[in-house]
């Protein structure tokens, strides 16, 4: 771990983002990069430069992803993975995170999340406010968990599926990668198909 965190991107995502991070403690100073050029600062805290300029920071800074857009921010850390930047890890101090559970890089856990024991999240996943993915689950890569999303036991989510905000799955689902699930969704089947899922029961829509 480095002095400093960088944040790539200044926008309502990177503002959570430097919260949880300042909350943390573990860094001295928090830093963004953003391409908007009219963005001067994120939270207080500043904007140094666009996102292109991430070399120049890339050995006294860690590096974290704040771009919701799931295929957006899986482009992003990949190349930097590839290129060697250091990528962590963010987690609310009121998250709740349980026993043998593991969280690849670039992920964020946000306040009032919960993950039950023996469950696994991929790289570069937001598993957002008073979430809550119960025991042995398996998050794929570059997903994202919206807020008050409730997932039981023993789910499976593909990479990059978006599980919108309300939205319920229940225990034993395996969710294939490239979906959406709408707001408010119950998802009471295995989803095979990606697609746009919405209602209750949940039913493809496009």
């Amino acid at each position: 771990m480095k002095g400093n965190l960088i944040i790539i991107g200044a926008s309502g995502h990177g503002k959570v983002v430097a919260d949880i991070a300042s909350k943390m403690g573990n860094w001295n100073d928090i830093l963004f990069l953003d391409d908007n050029e009219s963005t001067k600062e994120c939270l207080g805290f500043r904007v140094v430069g666009k996102i292109s300029e991430a070399y120049k920071y890339k050995e006294v800074a860690d590096f974290f992803i704040a771009i919701g857009k799931n295929e957006v921010r899986e482009k992003i850390q990949e190349n930097l993975i590839y290129e060697g930047f250091n990528i962590v890890s963010l987690i609310h101090p009121n998250a709740v995170i349980g026993t043998d559970v593991k969280i690849g890089v670039g992920t964020v856990v946000m306040a009032g999340a919960v993950i039950n024991s023996s469950t696994k999240i991929g790289k570069g996943c937001i598993i957002n406010t008073n979430s809550s993915v119960d025991h042995d689950n398996i998050i794929g890569d570059y997903v994202h968990i919206s807020p008050g999303a409730n997932l039981a036991g023993t789910v499976t989510i593909g990479k990059g599926s978006w599980i919108g905000i309300g939205s319920s799955i229940i225990n034993n689902i395996n969710v294939i990668s490239s979906c959406k699930i709408g707001a408010g969704a119950v998802v009471v089947n295995d989803i095979s198909e990606p697609g746009t899922y919405v209602g209750v029961p949940a039913r493809k829509i496009d």
